[in-house]
């Protein structure tokens, strides 16, 4: 059996298209298409089926799936064993909700790209649960951890959301120091149908019926706060960013949630993922401590 085709077929059953696995892998589709019929007959099984929403794997398919999985991270860990221990290289992506993405990525990134100039990372920042399985990205950052699927999961940190405003809008609305002060105020949060995981439903928490103001985006939401629109859930370690914003009722409404690193169970066997996943851990670790800190 072909490592190649074995290839062309992971890219084909995560992509669930010839088209996108082509454009993947910088070829053909057609010549995709042929390469899946080519490994179909060696092994006298056929490996997907087509629908209309694509190419869906047969059962067969499904079988050789972690076979194919396990000869990719071999051929990973052979290439990175023949370049040796020095820098990072090569292009890693991330998901990450866009929190964690917008006010914390940008700066841990920048310092382990200094270190290691041949490395490469994309940020997908996108409010949603990622399927590393499909590998549509290489890790994902999450809020909750998860509880199935072939993946490894490890905490990376606890982290604090309170309650904020703007000083403008306070000056205009009047302040806020206890919890009856926040009746009548406008208030700013996720649009309830689009919370993709429950650990980011907290607006029950402090008996807001109703959201006047509402993005899938944390980042909306607290821009939104930052031009006294009213007032949100914010997390602690993006209040630095604007002065303007000031934390409410710190004493009596606090919120805790966590970051957690999630990689495919194969990856662990990647020195390379092993090391940038090091690095990134211990990063977000120091920059949430030192960016609540000057709360």
């Amino acid at each position: 059996m072909d490592w190649d085709d074995l290839r062309i077929f992971l890219a084909v059953a995560r992509a669930e298209s010839l088209s996108a696995a082509g454009r993947q892998l910088k070829i053909d589709p057609a010549t995709v298409g042929r390469r899946i019929s080519r490994l179909e007959e060696t092994i006298g099984a056929r490996l997907f089926v087509k629908s209309p929403q694509g190419y869906a794997l047969t059962e067969e398919g499904a079988r050789l799936m972690p076979h194919a999985e396990r000869a990719e991270g071999a051929f990973d860990g052979a290439t990175e064993a023949l370049r040796g221990p020095e820098g990072l290289s090569g292009q890693i992506r991330i998901g990450a909700p866009d929190g964690c993405a917008n006010y914390l990525l940008p700066q841990v990134l920048a310092r382990i790209c200094d270190e290691n100039p041949g490395l490469e990372v994309q940020i997908v920042a996108l409010p949603r649960v990622f399927n590393l399985s499909k590998r549509e990205a290489d890790m994902a950052i999450s809020v909750s951890a998860p509880t199935a699927g072939r993946l490894s999961v490890q905490k990376i940190t606890d982290y604090r959301l309170h309650l904020a405003a703007s000083k403008n809008y306070l000056a205009r609305t009047g302040p806020i120091r206890t919890r009856d002060d926040l009746k009548g105020r406008r208030i700013i949060g996720y649009i309830p149908d689009m919370i993709f995981d429950k650990e980011l439903d907290y607006l029950a928490e402090i008996g807001a019926e109703s959201v006047p103001l509402a993005s899938n985006s944390v980042s909306v939401q607290f821009n939104w706060v930052r031009a006294g629109a009213g007032v949100a859930i914010v997390h602690d370690f993006a209040v630095p960013t604007a002065p303007e914003v000031t934390r409410l009722l710190t004493d009596e409404f606090s919120l805790v949630r966590s970051f957690y690193l999630i990689r495919h169970l194969d990856d662990r066997r990647s020195d390379r993922l092993n090391r940038f996943a090091e690095a990134l851990v211990g990063g977000l670790r120091r920059e949430v401590a030192r960016l609540e800190a000057l709360t």
